[in-house]
């Protein structure tokens, strides 16, 4: 197993929290990952560790690649550990509610990133406005097709909630003139099984006006599956994560939108208030949300929509990607 620990540093950090953690031992905190097949995880996991370093705690991280059992074996050899906290982004968002008690019992907090444990009970949920991810999809395809069309969406794995509350958003504001013609979700979030679906069902594919995907990688698939079909850039497709690829494509006219979620912002977040859990201190701008069985405490931000004509005010100005990867010139 790797560990990670660190004390760079990371800008706007709290000095309420940099005061407690440096008068007493230095907090533990595991961070588990789903996997690192998803281009924006690493994002998150080099700014939680940076902020949380400088906030004065050491950072374990380990990853489960893709395997709920091995997550479920991570969470244990954090909770002998004795871990501060834990923060888990999960691969089945059902599968933890023992892992969640039995960390609990051992007083270890545990923070739900980016997606949330059904159920379990959590001391935190830190993520985006999934609902909102999913209207700002279903707003562009509106937009973009006026008078009517036929949409494909492609879903990431149902064992991430995320992709339920995504769906809801983009279902409730989808215009009724608007038919989904197919729809399939791929496993792990693997790419080739969104090429796959759409290379068995040409029919669909030929018919579409937009393909909704559930994020950048899976759009990359669905724009190669139109190249090849010479359809690439005449059908409206949209994703979310702001991949560099996918800015690239947006800036070449092959994808339409993308939906841009401030990683870096969410991961500092999730570090700080992963701090003031650990210091017994309240933490801001909290709300409540069920997660199936019990409210838990819940920071949500805002995502943004990025389209070719915001290109450059959301994705370069902000210092996300640069204007020479974006532009490849």
């Amino acid at each position: 197993m790797t560990v990670i620990m660190t004390a760079c540093g990371a800008g706007n950090i709290s000095p309420e929290i940099s005061a407690v953690t440096q008068t007493s031992a230095r907090p533990q905190i595991g961070v588990v990952f789903d996997s690192f097949v998803i281009e924006r995880w690493q994002r998150d996991r080099d700014v939680f560790v940076a902020t949380a370093g400088s906030l004065g705690a050491d950072v374990n991280v380990q990853c489960a690649n893709g395997d709920e059992n091995e997550q479920k074996k991570i969470m244990e050899y954090f909770i002998q550990k004795k871990m501060d906290a834990i923060v888990v982004v999960a691969v089945n968002c059902s599968a933890l509610k023992g892992e969640v008690e039995k960390a609990h019992k051992a007083g270890i907090r545990v923070i739900a990133y980016d997606r949330i444990l059904i159920d379990s009970g959590v001391d935190l949920f830190v993520s985006f406005d999934n609902e909102r991810v999913g209207q700002l999809m279903a707003q562009t395809i509106n937009q973009k097709l006026p008078d009517g069309g036929k949409v494909i969406k492609i879903n990431g794995p149902e064992e991430d909630n995320n992709v339920r509350v995504v769906n809801q958003g983009f279902d409730e504001s989808l215009d009724s003139n608007i038919q989904v013609i197919g729809e399939t979700n791929c496993s792990g979030w693997v790419g080739e099984e969104a090429f796959q679906y759409l290379n068995d069902h040409v029919e669909e594919l030929d018919q579409a006006d937009a393909i909704m995907c559930g994020n950048d990688s899976l759009a990359g698939q669905a724009v190669k599956a139109l190249a090849e079909r010479r359809r690439a850039g005449r059908v409206v497709v949209v994703g979310q994560d702001a991949d560099l690829d996918a800015c690239q494509r947006i800036a070449d006219g092959t994808q339409t939108m993308t939906v841009y979620k401030p990683i870096e912002q969410l991961a500092k977040l999730a570090a700080q208030d992963t701090m003031y859990l650990i210091s017994g201190q309240q933490i801001p701008n909290v709300q409540g949300m069920s997660d199936g069985t019990s409210s838990i405490p819940y920071v949500s931000i805002e995502p943004v929509r990025a389209e070719k004509d915001n290109l450059d005010s959301v994705i370069i100005d902000s210092g996300f990607h640069l204007r020479e990867d974006v532009y490849r010139k």
